[in-house]
């Protein structure tokens, strides 16, 4: 226990999936944390109060500037500083290239990548008041291949793994004590695979795709990605910056 003590994390996208994991398990390892997401959070912060963490929601728009002005501007107000970021909220827009309207192109990028810089380039000032952070940004393994179908998704994703190896070489370069690495899940039980998939009446059935696809032969649950992030937050990973975690029951390296 306490091995984010002390820090204070900002986790978005926190009202559900691995957002909420990720900021239930950083508050229990004893970090102040912030959640914020476009959904109700608040039932997800008192929990984590009632349960004798520190934690408060804001509402907030990722893909809106003056929104992340306000927040980091209301963290440096209540707690003072900054540690952590967890750059988790995303969407996925599935379609076919030729099917795919430019206006859902531009929402899955202002969520997915969009909301990501604005992230980074907000909180880094506050950050560095502190002399040292660890941004940990969540990508995807549709990051680091494609996938028919999700065109928009896959772009958004690979952008997300690319800006982080960005930010960890230009933070590294300023000897600002600022680490950034992305996290890039497999098939994890979330809230995002509850779309209809292209050409289906019915949301994807995990479990089935999991042990199609899976060496594990299992889906993910969110916990299994918020101890990463923990990690990755904790000055147990010091010495990594740039880097992609891979999280996905071996399917970016084998085959069932």
């Amino acid at each position: 226990m306490g091995r984010v003590s002390g820090k204070v994390a900002l986790v978005t996208g926190a009202a559900s999936g691995i957002g909420r994991a990720s900021a239930e398990l950083l508050a229990r390892e004893c970090a102040e944390v912030v959640l914020t997401d476009v959904q109700p959070g608040e039932e997800v912060a008192a929990g984590i109060r009632k349960a004798g963490g520190k934690a408060r929601f804001v509402a907030h728009d990722v893909s809106s500037e003056s929104e992340w002005q306000a927040v980091v501007a209301g963290i440096e107000k209540q707690e003072g500083h900054l540690d952590v970021l967890v750059n988790n909220a995303g969407i996925a827009v599935a379609g076919l290239i030729h099917e795919l309207s430019l206006e859902a192109w531009r929402r899955q990028m202002a969520v997915n990548v969009d909301g990501v810089f604005l992230g980074v380039k907000t909180s880094l000032p506050l950050m560095r008041k502190g002399k040292a952070g660890s941004i940990v940004n969540i990508s995807s393994i549709a990051g680091l291949r494609g996938a028919a179908n999700l065109s928009a998704y896959c772009t958004s994703k690979g952008a997300v793994r690319l800006f982080t190896k960005s930010v960890a070489i230009e933070c590294a370069a300023m000897q600002d004590g600022i680490r950034c690495n992305s996290i890039h899940p497999g098939l994890i039980e979330t809230p995002i695979w509850g779309q209809v998939v292209p050409g289906s009446n019915a949301p994807m059935d995990l479990d089935a795709a999991a042990a199609l696809r899976v060496p594990l032969r299992r889906k993910g649950w969110p916990e299994d990605i918020a101890k990463v992030v923990l990690f990755l937050a904790s000055d147990d990973s010091g010495y990594m910056t740039g880097e992609e975690v891979v999280v996905d029951g071996g399917m970016t390296v084998g085959s069932v």
